[in-house]
Formats: structure tokens, sequence, C-alpha cells
């Protein structure tokens, strides 16, 4: 017999932040009738404007075919456009064309904009060493 091993309340704490957050990623997908991966491109484009098809390619782990298929979507949608490069106009640059602080789009980051907001009235030396804590421990489980 096996005794389950109980996990430290870091790691509770912790799961229980990222199960909400996924929910309420996923909420906001459905409500904008979003895939997965289109939602946290678009999202990605946001944070980056003008990013590459590579790069997004590498942030989601998906085919060069399966971006461009992406890209279009987006861009069919309305939510993103395609630029050429001014420094190479082979290259080609994906802009947002939507604010991710208007609604209906507001929904994909409200739950962070909330993390955040109750994060501003703690104290930032705590926050700065939780963050550290944090960085440190991803860091440990990453590099096996």
């Amino acid at each position: 017999m096996t005794i389950a091993r109980q996990p430290s309340a870091l790691r509770r704490a912790l799961s229980g932040y990222a199960d909400a957050r996924s929910a309420a990623f996923s909420r906001a997908r459905r409500e904008l009738n979003m895939g997965d991966g289109d939602a946290r491109a678009l999202m990605f484009i946001c944070e980056r404007p003008g990013v590459r098809a590579a790069d997004i390619a590498a942030c989601l782990g998906i085919t060069a075919a399966g971006t461009t298929a992406l890209i279009d979507r987006l861009v069919e949608r309305g939510v993103a456009t395609r630029e050429y490069d001014p420094d190479d106009r082979r290259a080609i640059r994906i802009q947002p064309a939507i604010d991710l602080s208007d609604d209906p789009w507001s929904s994909l980051c409200r739950f962070d904009d909330d993390f955040d907001e109750a994060v501003a009235g703690r104290d930032v030396a705590r926050i700065e060493e939780l963050s550290t804590l944090l960085d440190d421990l991803t860091a440990a489980v990453s590099s096996r």
C-alpha cells in the first residue's frame, strides 16, 4: 500500500491559481467564439506588435503551415493585419487590429488585470521576494 504525498501549501496555491486563470481564459474564449490557439496568438500579437509568423509558431509550438492558417483566420476575423517589414520587404509582420483593453476583447485579459490590481496594494518587497522564489522554482523544475 502506498501513501499519497500531500502537495505543499505553495504548490496547492499555485495549482489553484493556474486552474482559475485557465478557467477564466476558457470562459473568455467561449464568449469570443475563439479557439485556444487563436486566442493565445492574438494575445501574443497584441503584446508584441509587429511580430513575425515564425515567432508565433515558436510561441505556440505549431508548424509554419498551421501558423499561416491561424493568421489567415485572425486576419479574416479582423483582429490582426499583415504588413510588410519596412526594413525587409520579403518579411511580413503581424499587427493587432484591436485593443485588448476594449470590449469584448478585454475579457481575455480580465483575470490578469484583476490579479495586477490585487497585487498593486501589497508590499513591494514581499512581491519581489515571491517573484524571485517563483522564478527560481520555475527554473528548477524546467531544467529537467
